[in-house]
Order: structure tokens, then C-alpha cells, then sequence
């Protein structure tokens, strides 16, 4: 792993709700004897109330997230980024999926203003690693971990939600991107699937690459 730190001193982890992004985050961290820095998904006042009543709290929850996510961002610019590998669990440029979901044309039209304002303020990773999953898998993950707030989730908006991924990412070209599919693997129990997945980020030089292990058998 040491080449492979080398290369990818900014990486940032991106996919669906309950795809594994803080996991994988925390072990590329211990990986690469870097930091992990993790979304604070629990700060956010208005997400309770946004799965109860979408509608009318969509916009403050999208805003919140949005500023939370930009300071955070803000401060890797105080950081030595080539000191160690920094590894991050959201990729600043993916808000605008949930807001052009959750959002009516109106707000989304001020959310991207506001969006536009702020992107060129921050840092671009040089590595975004994409983990799909289909929307049964990410159902039953969701429902594993047990969080409260994410009890109204229902498997018909995470299929919306890979949906606009997968859009989202087609287009995508900021930065080198490793698509990873998740379905069939385990990188938390299964050290040799781990250092797999290690061999094809550190061989991520550019472009853009799809890994799914299934296909090699």
C-alpha cells in the first residue's frame, strides 16, 4: 500500500445511502496510515424532520448540508494534504443529487446558484471511489444498522436515488473514478477481498474503471 499512497493523497468515497462510504473510509484511513474525515450526518437539525415531512423541510435540510459539507471542505485547506492521506465519506459535488430530488424546480434553481458559488472555494480529490448496490441490498444494510431517522426510507427512493447516481457519475469527469460494485463483496470480514480492492485503487491512475468482483470468476 505504500506506492498506492503516494498517489492518492485526497480521496474522497461517494454512493447511495447505506452503501458502506464511512466504512471504507475508515479502513482506507488505517490503510494508508492517514486521517479520516466523516460527514456529520447527525448534526444536521432538519433530517428528522425531512424524512417525516419531505416537502416542507427538503430545502433547509439541502442548505444545511451544504454549508456543513463547504466549512468542512474548507478546512482541508488548512491541512498539510501531503503530509498523509486524507480520506473523505462524501464528495463535496454530490449534494446537488438529493437537492434535484428533493427539491422543487424553484429552490433547486437557487440551491444550484448558491451550489456554484461555493465549489470553486474547495479543494478537488484526486481519487473518488463510486460503491453501488442494488436498491434491495442498500434496503437491507439500512435496516441492519438501525438508524431512526432513516426508518421512513423506502426502497422506491433509494431506486431514485441510484438512479441519479448513476447519472450523476456517467457524466463525471472532475477527477480520476473507480466504480466499485458492492453487492457481492466484504471488505470488513474478508481481508483477502480487502487487499483486492487495495490492488485496484492503487493501480487507479486516471480515467475512468469499473471493479466488480463477480465478474472475475
Amino acid at each position: 500500500m505504500k506506492d498506492q499512497g503516494k498517489d492518492h493523497r485526497y480521496i474522497a468515497i461517494e454512493g447511495p445511502i447505506g452503501v458502506g462510504k464511512t466504512t471504507l473510509a475508515q479502513i482506507l484511513a488505517k490503510e494508508l496510515k492517514g486521517r479520516a474525515i466523516l460527514e456529520k450526518t447527525d448534526e444536521n437539525p432538519f433530517l428528522a424532520k425531512f424524512y417525516h415531512q419531505p416537502e416542507r423541510f427538503a430545502f433547509q435540510t439541502q442548505l444545511f448540508f451544504l454549508f456543513s459539507r463547504f466549512r468542512q471542505q474548507q478546512e482541508l485547506f488548512q491541512l498539510d494534504l501531503f503530509s498523509k492521506s486524507t480520506v473523505l465519506d462524501y464528495l463535496f459535488a454530490r449534494d446537488q443529487i438529493f437537492a434535484s430530488i428533493n427539491l422543487n424546480d424553484e429552490e433547486f434553481s437557487l440551491y444550484q446558484q448558491i451550489q456554484q458559488l461555493l465549489t470553486g472555494q474547495i479543494p478537488k480529490p484526486d481519487l473518488v471511489i463510486y460503491l453501488q448496490a442494488d436498491p434491495k441490498t442498500l434496503f437491507q444494510r439500512i435496516k441492519k444498522r438501525g438508524r431512526d431517522f432513516e426508518k421512513e426510507i423506502e426502497e422506491e427512493y433509494l431506486s431514485l436515488l441510484i438512479e441519479n447516481y448513476n447519472q450523476f457519475f456517467f457524466n463525471y469527469n472532475d477527477s480520476p473514478l473507480l466504480i466499485i460494485q458492492t453487492n457481492d463483496i466484504d471488505f470488513v470480514q474478508s481481508r483477502e477481498e480487502l487487499e483486492d480492492l487495495l490492488k485496484q485503487i492503487r493501480m487507479m491512475k486516471s480515467g475512468m474503471q469499473y471493479y466488480n468482483p463477480m465478474q472475475r470468476d
